[in-house]
Protein backbone atom coordinates (compact mmCIF):
# COMPACT_ATOMS: atom_id res chain seq x y z
CA UNK A 1 0.00 0.00 0.00
CA UNK A 2 1.21 2.90 -0.90
CA UNK A 3 1.94 6.70 1.87
CA UNK A 4 2.02 9.84 1.06
CA UNK A 5 4.81 11.48 3.65
CA UNK A 6 4.64 15.43 3.78
CA UNK A 7 7.48 17.44 5.98
CA UNK A 8 6.65 20.99 6.15
CA UNK A 9 9.60 23.44 7.99
CA UNK A 10 9.16 27.06 8.01
CA UNK A 11 11.67 28.75 10.55
CA UNK A 12 9.08 30.21 12.69
CA UNK A 13 8.04 26.67 13.70
CA UNK A 14 9.74 24.78 16.70
CA UNK A 15 9.79 21.57 14.83
CA UNK A 16 8.71 20.31 11.53
CA UNK A 17 5.15 19.41 10.54
CA UNK A 18 5.24 15.71 10.01
CA UNK A 19 2.00 13.97 8.29
CA UNK A 20 0.81 10.56 6.67
CA UNK A 21 -1.43 9.26 4.67
CA UNK A 22 -1.27 5.97 6.68
CA UNK A 23 -2.48 5.16 10.42
CA UNK A 24 0.61 2.33 10.75
CA UNK A 25 0.37 2.34 13.92
CA UNK A 26 -1.07 4.09 17.00
CA UNK A 27 0.99 6.49 18.53
CA UNK A 28 -1.06 7.20 21.91
CA UNK A 29 -4.70 6.61 23.12
CA UNK A 30 -5.16 9.87 24.62
CA UNK A 31 -5.60 11.61 22.57
CA UNK A 32 -6.15 8.83 20.37
CA UNK A 33 -3.37 9.37 17.22
CA UNK A 34 -2.27 7.12 14.98
CA UNK A 35 1.25 7.60 12.80
CA UNK A 36 3.68 6.20 10.35
CA UNK A 37 7.62 5.98 11.45
CA UNK A 38 10.26 6.63 9.43
CA UNK A 39 13.49 7.72 9.03
CA UNK A 40 12.58 9.75 5.37
CA UNK A 41 13.58 13.68 6.80
CA UNK A 42 14.26 12.27 9.75
CA UNK A 43 16.77 9.94 10.03
CA UNK A 44 15.55 8.22 13.67
CA UNK A 45 12.22 6.72 12.67
CA UNK A 46 10.12 9.57 14.52
CA UNK A 47 6.39 9.48 13.94
CA UNK A 48 4.23 11.34 10.82
CA UNK A 49 1.01 12.16 11.95
CA UNK A 50 -2.26 10.35 10.39
CA UNK A 51 -4.37 13.20 8.37
CA UNK A 52 -7.17 12.28 5.71
CA UNK A 53 -5.63 13.94 2.52
CA UNK A 54 -6.91 14.47 -0.93
CA UNK A 55 -5.18 15.98 -3.44
CA UNK A 56 -5.61 18.02 -6.62
CA UNK A 57 -2.84 17.31 -9.17
CA UNK A 58 -0.52 20.52 -10.36
CA UNK A 59 -2.58 22.70 -13.53
CA UNK A 60 -0.50 23.78 -16.35
CA UNK A 61 -2.15 27.25 -17.35
CA UNK A 62 -0.03 29.25 -19.66
CA UNK A 63 2.33 31.83 -17.50
CA UNK A 64 1.46 30.94 -14.19
CA UNK A 65 3.90 28.59 -11.74
CA UNK A 66 2.33 25.07 -11.81
CA UNK A 67 0.16 24.70 -8.47
CA UNK A 68 -1.19 21.59 -6.89
CA UNK A 69 -4.06 21.34 -3.76
CA UNK A 70 -3.85 19.34 -0.76
CA UNK A 71 -6.90 18.75 1.37
CA UNK A 72 -6.17 17.54 4.98
CA UNK A 73 -9.49 16.50 7.06
CA UNK A 74 -9.46 15.49 10.43
CA UNK A 75 -6.09 18.13 11.17
CA UNK A 76 -5.52 18.98 14.55
CA UNK A 77 -6.98 23.02 15.14
CA UNK A 78 -3.42 24.03 16.00
CA UNK A 79 -1.61 22.89 13.24
CA UNK A 80 -4.53 24.37 10.72
CA UNK A 81 -4.10 27.49 12.72
CA UNK A 82 -0.28 27.52 12.70
CA UNK A 83 -0.12 26.98 9.02
CA UNK A 84 -2.56 29.54 8.19
CA UNK A 85 -0.43 32.47 10.11
CA UNK A 86 2.92 32.61 8.24
CA UNK A 87 3.18 35.41 6.28
CA UNK A 88 6.34 33.98 4.09
CA UNK A 89 6.52 30.51 2.80
CA UNK A 90 6.69 27.23 4.66
CA UNK A 91 8.64 24.57 2.69
CA UNK A 92 6.62 21.82 1.73
CA UNK A 93 8.75 18.00 0.89
CA UNK A 94 6.71 14.80 -0.24
CA UNK A 95 7.75 11.34 -0.25
CA UNK A 96 5.97 8.11 -1.72
CA UNK A 97 6.71 4.94 -0.19
CA UNK A 98 5.54 1.63 0.70
CA UNK A 99 3.63 0.84 4.60
CA UNK A 100 5.72 -2.30 4.57
CA UNK A 101 8.79 -0.49 3.87
CA UNK A 102 8.34 3.23 4.89
CA UNK A 103 12.13 4.02 5.02
CA UNK A 104 12.05 3.58 1.29
CA UNK A 105 11.40 6.41 -0.41
CA UNK A 106 10.04 5.70 -3.79
CA UNK A 107 9.53 9.03 -5.05
CA UNK A 108 10.01 12.72 -3.67
CA UNK A 109 9.23 16.02 -4.61
CA UNK A 110 11.49 18.31 -2.61
CA UNK A 111 11.02 22.38 -1.95
CA UNK A 112 7.96 23.12 -2.89
CA UNK A 113 6.71 26.33 -1.38
CA UNK A 114 2.86 26.55 0.52
CA UNK A 115 1.76 29.63 -1.02
CA UNK A 116 -1.80 29.31 0.99
CA UNK A 117 -3.40 27.50 3.40
CA UNK A 118 -7.13 28.27 3.32
CA UNK A 119 -10.35 26.47 5.33
CA UNK A 120 -12.00 26.38 8.15
CA UNK A 121 -13.10 23.79 11.14
CA UNK A 122 -11.63 20.15 10.29
CA UNK A 123 -10.18 20.72 7.51
CA UNK A 124 -7.61 23.20 5.43
CA UNK A 125 -6.34 23.46 1.77
CA UNK A 126 -3.06 23.63 0.79
CA UNK A 127 -1.96 25.17 -2.18
CA UNK A 128 1.98 24.28 -3.21
CA UNK A 129 3.72 25.71 -6.01
CA UNK A 130 7.15 25.86 -7.46
CA UNK A 131 8.93 28.78 -9.25
CA UNK A 132 8.15 28.97 -12.59
CA UNK A 133 10.69 27.85 -15.37
CA UNK A 134 10.34 30.34 -17.70
CA UNK A 135 11.25 33.16 -14.79
CA UNK A 136 14.78 32.05 -14.99
CA UNK A 137 17.17 34.21 -17.02
CA UNK A 138 17.80 33.29 -20.77
CA UNK A 139 19.64 33.29 -22.65
CA UNK A 140 22.80 33.97 -20.02
CA UNK A 141 25.96 35.91 -20.33
CA UNK A 142 27.21 36.09 -23.90
CA UNK A 143 30.48 34.36 -23.97
CA UNK A 144 33.06 37.73 -24.32
CA UNK A 145 36.44 38.40 -23.26
CA UNK A 146 35.84 39.71 -20.34
CA UNK A 147 33.05 37.59 -18.64
CA UNK A 148 34.53 34.28 -19.65
CA UNK A 149 38.37 35.28 -20.06
CA UNK A 150 39.12 31.26 -19.79
CA UNK A 151 38.08 30.18 -22.83
CA UNK A 152 40.21 33.25 -24.55
CA UNK A 153 43.66 31.98 -23.50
Amino acid sequence: MEVVLWHITHPNLNAPIRLSTDPTERLSVEPLRYGTRSAWKTGDGSPFLFVLAGAQVPDDKADTPATARLVLANVDNKIAELLRSFTTPAVVDMALVLASTPDLVEMEALGMDLVSAEGSGDQVVLSLSRDLRISEPWPTGRMTRSRFPGLWS
